[in-house]
């Protein structure tokens, strides 16, 4: 509307605002009623008979007292439009491009159209809230913003819903990095992925243009950033639920959940904002290797409570308790010493386990699995998922406990062993396994004997069986002894071939010699290898040679056996012996012969002991 031309801006305010078809006309006849206060005047009547020209140019006088009415009536009636501040006003009018706003000011605001795209169905008299932008532009008109005070509003509120907790709703606009933007008052606010649900979120496009309620967790002032969570409304929610339903949990108690979590060992289970743990094992009566086979996610299902502490914050579920036991429906017809049938569901150490018919296995020994006496791991045996036939050996129904046996499906092959393996016959066996002491020897199926480490070679001295053969290799034994009771069978090997040290006692007698080699100086003395067999120990004494040095290793020498045990199978020689035997020899001819002149030639006393004392010197090693 026009504004008026006037020197001052009370005079503006208040033509621009008079509504003088709402106010009846004064007769001039009733003039003393401007006697009357202004609090019993109606103020718009009031303003609109009032004459401002006349007031401007001294015409009409007004007391100081009545002035001050006037000022605070204005004041009461007209807004003080400061900048910054958000006021409420009402369309008034609305064109293709802007709408006129009144905001009880001296004249009207606008603003585009474009600052109400969310409220496409403007029309007169909405309210709507504003912030003056520019009190007066080149045409003196006033220019609103309804978007400027939404946004002041807005933050004032999200800071408000943030001070005091409150509940706001947010139209989830789109999908970001880590999280979704959602509009909350018309600011855009951060949920980051892991504040969307208690629950792990695996899909976030099903929240997308979707209007939730939300809790303003967070506000960076700095950067103007909102950061909103409706997991904690849920878990709220949650918290709530669990201690109503904590208030009620009893040992043995049916419940509904829905599987949250599978784990390696176990299921959680959320029973309504509380959560409990069924292990793996209480799962299903049958083994199962990953809780996956059995359940799987968002899958609901009826559980039993089996425990809880005292808190009621860890409670254990069981599953597989809500059916019957298979031992419960196990057939009266099975008993000891009838075949079965299975499958090898776990193989350890000790055995293996059979599942007969679901929930219900047997354990089957390792000994239990070959007649062998010598025994070896289950895995030798049997494999995971293998079907297998055996005996039922013991049957405890009380217990839930069976013991079965593959080895009883044969005949024991010790029950003619006699027969098959007298004392002092020779056969033919595998190598299956060593210990320190010796080698066990695998004759047949069941049947496993033991040769000791000294009765592998007649010659060698073995430290441990591996010097001597390999798992695996076959070897002649002869049986050295027979234990039937005890299921024991002592084998030989070196008793198939005959004791080389027989014939060695007359070849390498003591005194013979021989010529050898110098293999090796050990801490007392040396070793020489004759031949394969026989290998003998120098001491150290007898290595000296005729000129006083000693015998190295790699030195060919001629040797003397001073010593041979067949028993122990030990030969010690010796070089000194032979050089010290040849000195012998030379001073007793020496001596023979100087007695020989000496009785020709009679020679003094004199010549005979300086013939002697060469020869000592001789003997001794002096030129």
């Amino acid at each position: 509307m026009a504004k008026k031309e006037t020197k001052e801006e009370v005079q503006d305010v208040a033509v621009v605002e008079a509504k003088a078809e709402t106010v009846e006309a004064t007769p001039a006849k009733e003039e003393p009623k401007k006697e009357l206060s202004l609090k019993e005047r109606d103020p718009e009547a009031f303003l609109n008979d009032f004459n401002w020209h006349n007031y401007q140019e001294g015409i009409d006088p007004i007391d100081d007292g009545k002035l001050e009415e006037f000022e605070k009536l204005v004041a009461d009636n007209f807004v003080d439009t400061l900048n910054d501040e958000v006021v409420e006003g009402e369309v008034v009018f609305v064109t293709d491009r802007d709408a006129i706003i009144d905001i009880n000011a001296k004249s009207e605001g606008v603003i585009s159209l474009n600052e109400f795209r969310y409220n496409p169905g403007l029309k007169v008299g909405d309210k709507v809230e504003v912030l003056i932008d520019v009190r007066e532009d080149a045409t003196g008109q006033l220019i609103l913003s309804h978007r400027k005070a939404r946004t002041i509003k807005a933050w004032e509120r999200v800071n408000k819903a943030h001070d005091e907790g409150t509940i706001v709703n947010g139209f989830v606009k789109c999908r970001t990095k880590g999280g979704m933007i959602v509009d909350v008052f018309g600011i855009e606010a951060f949920l980051p992925g892991s504040q969307i649900d208690v629950k792990p979120i695996r899909d976030y496009d099903v929240y997308v243009d979707k209007t939730m309620e939300f809790k303003v967790v967070k506000i960076n002032h700095e950067f103007k950033n909102v950061v909103v969570s409706h997991k904690a409304l849920i878990e709220a929610d949650i918290e709530e639920q669990k201690k109503e339903i904590i208030g009620q949990l009893e040992k043995g108690q049916v419940l509904e959940g829905v599987v949250k979590n599978i784990t390696s060992y176990g299921v959680f289970v959320d029973l309504g904002g509380v959560d409990g743990l069924v292990h793996i094992t209480d799962l299903s009566w049958s083994r199962i290797n990953h809780p996956n086979e059995i359940v799987e996610l968002d899958q609901k299902l009826n559980v039993v409570i089996l425990d809880f502490d005292e808190n009621k914050s860890r409670i254990q579920l069981g599953l597989k308790q809500l059916s019957k036991h298979p031992w419960d429906s196990l057939g009266e017809e099975v008993k000891v010493g009838d075949k079965v049938k299975g499958k090898v569901v776990v193989i350890a150490d000790y055995g293996a386990f059979i599942e007969i018919t679901e929930g219900v296995e047997g354990l089957i020994h390792v000994s239990e699995m070959s007649w062998s006496t010598h025994l070896r791991s289950a895995q030798d045996f049997v494999t995971v998922g293998d079907e297998v036939e055996a005996v039922v050996l013991t049957l405890d129904r009380e217990t839930r406990k069976m013991s079965l046996g593959i080895k009883q499906m044969t005949p024991d092959p010790w029950t003619d062993i006699t027969k098959k393996y007298p004392v002092a016959s020779k056969h033919k066996g595998i190598v299956r396994n060593f210990t320190n002491f010796g080698v066990f020897v695998e004759m047949e199926e069941g049947i496993d004997g033991l040769i000791y480490i000294s009765d592998l070679s007649w010659t060698k001295k073995v430290k441990h069986p591996s010097e001597f053969t390999n798992i695996g290799d076959e070897l002649e034994v002869v049986v050295l002894e027979l234990d039937v009771e005890g299921r024991k069978l002592s084998l030989g090997h070196k008793q198939t071939t005959e004791n080389p040290w027989d014939k060695y006692q007359d070849e390498f007698a003591v005194g013979t010699k021989h010529t050898g080699t110098i293999a090796d100086i050990v801490e007392k003395g040396a070793v020489v290898n004759f031949n394969d067999d026989i290998t003998a120990f120098i001491p150290t004494r007898h290595l000296e040679k005729e000129d006083g040095t000693k015998l190295g290793k790699g030195d060919e020498a001629e040797l003397e056996i001073i010593e041979f045990n067949k028993e122990f199978k030990k030969v010690v020689a010796s070089h000194m012996t032979i050089h010290k035997e040849e000195e012998a020899k030379i001073v007793k001819q020496a001596v023979k012969k100087q007695a020989a002149q000496a009785a020709e030639n009679k020679p003094t006393l004199g010549d005979a002991n300086d013939a002697l004392q060469a020869l000592k010197d001789k003997m001794d090693g002096k030129k």
